[in-house]
């Protein structure tokens, strides 16, 4: 999803040992029997990399009459990440776009000077309870990218490289890792990777895999330099430092991260940009009609906030 009413995450815990630059605690809303948790904007760190917006969804079973239904709403100045692990989405666009997205496939909507999407449970499966789970991330676009066209790519989960090594699984989802490349394009250099381990396994993350670099737990505890992280926590690492993940009884997280943007991004609702100004004539464009509709889901749409 590419919007949810979820407030901002408290910072974590002060006591992060010293190769862990930040620990976010995510705040967690319930959203019609979704949990969703913000672990990105926080009020102790804005950016990893690109990534600007981190959000886990669920896991969770859905009623039908709870189904997913994200009315069409506009976005500027970044790319949108949906990676789903369980359930289906079906995802609309202004650029006329139909898909449903399905589990550990990466839809890249590249907003660029505006894009205008809905995302809905698939009308055929609202007969039955519906699992979701899954993450939705925004990458903020460097500067001289934040107008161009926008853009929509699908890439199935078949054509994302996985390794396995010595109790390890990482689906890298997008950019390079451990020698392994992924066919999704990047605006700026990113890291996402898919990371599963057995129970007493663990996995290298070189100072040099990206200059920023985060971990969010998932599923199972983590430990990092001698402390032991749960699921749901997100571990910012100090730059330079070589990073070794431990799984003592198994782990699934995602590792992100990427370069450092060159300015200061601002963010506002579904805005993003490097001007203030820039997101003001978005809200009056959104607030006077002119992005364009989404065909096949004109009838709704989510109205700017007011305060």
């Amino acid at each position: 999803m590419s919007f949810f009413p979820c407030p901002d995450p408290k910072p974590g815990d002060a006591t992060a040992v010293d190769s862990i630059e930040t620990l976010i605690i995510p705040r967690t809303s319930d959203i019609g029997g979704l949990e969703v948790r913000r672990a990105l904007p926080s009020a102790k760190r804005r950016l990893v990399g690109p990534f600007i917006f981190f959000d886990r969804m669920g896991p969770a079973i859905l009623r039908p009459t709870d189904a997913l239904d994200v009315r069409p709403h506009p976005h500027i100045g970044l790319s949108t990440v949906t990676y789903l692990f369980d359930g289906n989405i079906r995802h609309r666009d202004s650029l006329g776009t139909e898909m449903v997205i399905r589990p550990g496939d990466v839809n890249l909507m590249t907003a660029g000077r505006g894009i205008v999407h809905s995302e809905r449970s698939p009308e055929e499966l609202r007969t039955e309870p519906l699992p979701i789970s899954g993450l939705q991330t925004w990458l903020a676009l460097p500067d001289h990218l934040e107008e161009i066209d926008p853009a929509f790519a699908n890439t199935g989960v078949s054509e994302l490289p996985v390794l396995h090594e010595n109790g390890m699984e990482a689906r890298v989802v997008m950019g390079n890792f451990h020698g392994a490349s992924s066919a999704v394009k990047q605006h700026a250099e990113t890291l996402y990777v898919d990371i599963r381990l057995e129970p007493g396994s663990h996995i290298q993350i070189p100072a040099n895999a990206a200059e920023e670099r985060a971990i969010y737990t998932l599923d199972g505890s983590v430990k990092v330099a001698g402390e032991t992280f749960p699921a749901d926590r997100l571990l910012v690492f100090r730059a330079g430092d070589e990073i070794v993940v431990h799984a003592l009884e198994g782990a699934h997280f995602m590792l992100f991260g990427g370069a450092a943007l060159l300015s200061k991004r601002y963010i506002w609702w579904n805005f993003v940009s490097s001007s203030k100004e820039r997101i003001e004539q978005a809200k009056e464009e959104w607030r006077s009609g002119r992005f364009d509709i989404v065909p096949g889901d004109e009838e709704e749409f989510i109205p700017l906030p007011e305060n």
